[in-house]
């Protein structure tokens, strides 16, 4: 069935419906969407709101437990819905083409990057071999990867995050679709390559005329790169507006609640987070009437019991509330008493100074080198030098930021603090103890007062144990509490994280993402830590529970006076939490400065290029990007004279020549001939 074309994508009352024990689950309720030429169209909401689903429907990618029940599919003035598979598969890769979240996955790893996208122009065009080898070699110019001739014949393990990603989006780009969704596409990459990626998006849109559908649960992207966005919660589009419109007059509460969740850069320090209580519905047991109202700060009776139909709140704006409804006008007048309410509690809270007097921790030119070996008995060639000769104090109830790009050492230095890897030289000293030097019995009891919570709370705690053995096991190492004292303390801790002792028979796969990083914290605390090493702790939470998370943090650190080493790649978040921050780069220390003054005068080149590529929540206020040349250099063969130097857009004949040292200019440090 073909119809005339009015957009090149449209989904009109769509339905997906996946089979379960539990019988047939509808995951996606009655989504209309639509996207232009030329247009980016992004898609917004939390984990498991169906985004991805969305996605995935139009390009019938669900699995054999998946199926659009509902609805019609337009594209281009076809049907998608009627079409058999193998007509969908033409479509699929030529005119409708998919970035994948995570191009590791994404990827063959035993073919060359050439070989993957000469593959994917194949099965739709029909070219000679050195035709192929030639569309292959355009592509991977176009999309800027460095030696594009040499990069052909690499696999994927050869490359960073960024450079893949690259690669997907060649591939992506290799038969020129008219529709590029584009799935979280610049999730865990570092801020200075996600900003390349965006303007790399943005660049080929306009040269090839490509509309977008951008699926992210980053609001500084959508920002960026949108020019209208659907919100979706609970399988349902609830706000659908242009991107300005959005982020300065948002129509829904959930809309709303999202972005006030945010840290932002241009943000008050003083300003709390105001994280959206509770957790999206699960879609076998849904609430009755607006699906959102019993997370929601404006829910009235008529809430609770009818579900909203989709308002026209403005002349380009609809949303599914019934706040929208004209003859709501008493409920309306009571959501602004709320909101100025609201504002009002944000305004008292206050952040309470760190006492800088008392030095937690010292580390002084700490270095891990790895030895490059081509054999278990070879002789080493050289070294990879993770972190070199790194110094910073750290203070009592002060939190540190340590931020850089991907391969920096970040991790490697927490977990050298932390004593998990053993240093090649240097000192660590905690609390006054040399920890290079101390004899096993002192270490144990040290060691719990050093806490680590790491990135990924799946993979942090045993899906095997219950939550009361999960926090208990620390307590029993370290002999602190039994029998009904380490019950009661136990319940203390979930209390202090804000979950109930409801949680403790449950499994980790019965929480959430967010409960699941509380446990974790909980259990960091169990052992009343003086330091908590905070490793990228928020990175893989939505946005909602990263406030959470951060307030979280906030508040242990007032009560308990803790100190934290806080490892971000998210400037955004780290200026939100930090006190200090340390900028590092190629296992260096770059900058250490206090946070205002390190974004409101940074002094070091690779700082400033680094604020420059965060997102900024304010689709009027295009950042001045700092753009960086090529890649990190490799820590086995670092660049002479100071490291940055090949990328940096201020560099001189000195810098090439002679490495500067970490030096102190009115109460900061930083590493750079220019100062």
């Amino acid at each position: 069935m073909m119809r005339e074309v009015e957009q090149v994508l449209e989904t009109d009352h769509m339905k997906t419906s996946f089979h379960t024990e539990e019988g047939s689950v509808e995951v996606i309720n009655d989504i209309s969407l639509s996207v232009s030429e030329g247009e980016t169209l992004a898609i917004v909401g939390e984990s498991g709101s169906g985004k991805s689903v969305s996605a995935l429907s139009i390009l019938r990618l669900l699995d054999n437990k998946g199926k659009v029940t509902g609805g019609n599919i337009w594209f281009n003035g076809q049907n998608l819905t009627d079409i058999n598979k193998e007509e969908m598969r033409n479509i699929r890769g030529r005119d409708i083409s998919m970035i994948f979240q995570d191009p590791m996955t994404s990827l063959d790893p035993v073919y060359t990057i050439g070989d993957q996208i000469i593959e994917a122009i194949q099965i739709h065009e029909n070219l000679g071999k050195e035709e192929y080898y030639k569309r292959a070699l355009e592509l991977l110019r176009l999309v800027g990867l460095p030696d594009a001739k040499n990069r052909m014949n690499s696999f994927p393990h050869q490359l960073s995050g960024g450079q893949r990603q690259r690669v997907m989006i060649a591939i992506a780009l290799s038969c020129r679709p008219k529709l590029l969704i584009a799935d979280e596409p610049t999730t865990a990459l570092d801020v200075t390559v996600q900003a390349q990626i965006m303007k790399l998006l943005k660049q080929l849109q306009m040269e090839l005329g490509t509309s977008i559908l951008l699926v992210t649960h980053d609001l500084g992207v959508v920002a960026e790169m949108a020019d209208r966005v659907a919100v979706i919660y609970a399988g349902q589009v609830v706000e659908q507006t242009d991107v300005k419109t959005l982020f300065f007059s948002p129509s829904h509460p959930y809309t709303e609640a999202l972005l006030k969740s945010i840290p932002r850069l241009e943000g008050d320090l003083k300003q709390k987070l105001e994280p959206i209580k509770g957790s999206i519905p699960n879609l076998t047991d849904l609430p009755s009437g607006c699906r959102f109202h019993p997370r929601c700060p404006y829910v009235s009776e008529k809430c609770e019991q009818e579900e909203p139909p989709t308002f026209l709140a403005g002349s380009n704006q609809r949303s599914k509330c019934w706040l929208n409804d004209p003859s709501f006008s008493d409920q309306v007048a009571a959501s602004e008493l709320n909101q100025e309410t609201n504002d009002q509690v944000v305004n008292q809270i206050d952040i309470i100074p760190p006492n800088k007097k008392e030095r937690l921790l010292n580390i002084r030119n700490v270095k891990k080198h790895y030895p490059i070996k081509q054999g278990i008995f070879a002789r080493a060639k050289g070294n990879i030098r993770a972190v070199d000769s790194i110094s910073f104090d750290i203070y009592r109830g002060e939190t540190l930021g340590l931020v850089g790009e991907s391969g920096c050492g970040k991790s490697t230095l927490g977990r050298l603090i932390a004593g998990l890897i053993n240093l090649t030289d240097g000192k660590v000293t905690f609390d006054g103890y040399d920890l290079s030097a101390v004899d096993p019995k002192t270490m144990k009891k040290l060691r719990k007062r050093m806490q680590f919570v790491f990135q990924d709370p799946y993979s942090s705690l045993n899906p095997r144990m219950r939550i009361f053995d999960i926090i208990a096991e620390p307590l029993e190492v370290h002999d602190i509490a039994k029998g009904q004292s380490k019950t009661k303390r136990i319940i203390e801790l979930l209390e202090l994280v804000g979950l109930s002792q409801k949680q403790i028979q449950k499994y980790p796969h019965q929480l959430s993402g967010g409960q699941k990083q509380r446990i974790v914290i909980a259990r960091a605390l169990a052992t009343d830590p003086d330091l908590v090493i905070c490793d990228e702790a928020v990175s893989s939470l939505d946005v909602s529970v990263q406030a959470q998370i951060l307030n979280l943090l906030k508040e242990l650190q007032e009560k308990m006076n803790l100190s934290f080493l806080f490892i971000s790649h998210d400037l955004s978040v780290v200026k939100y939490i930090a006190n200090r921050i340390s900028v590092m780069y190629l296992g260096e220390i770059v900058e250490i400065a206090e946070t205002q003054e390190l974004f409101h005068q940074p002094l070091h080149p690779y700082t400033k290029a680094l604020i420059s590529a965060a997102p900024v929540l304010n689709p009027l206020n295009k950042p001045e990007r700092i753009e960086l040349k090529g890649d990190v250099p490799s820590p086995s063969n670092p660049p002479s004279g100071c490291p940055f130097h090949t990328r940096c857009p201020e560099v001189m004949d000195i810098c090439r020549r002679e490495k500067p040292e970490l030096r102190e200019i009115n109460g900061r440090k930083v590493s750079c001939h220019l100062h």
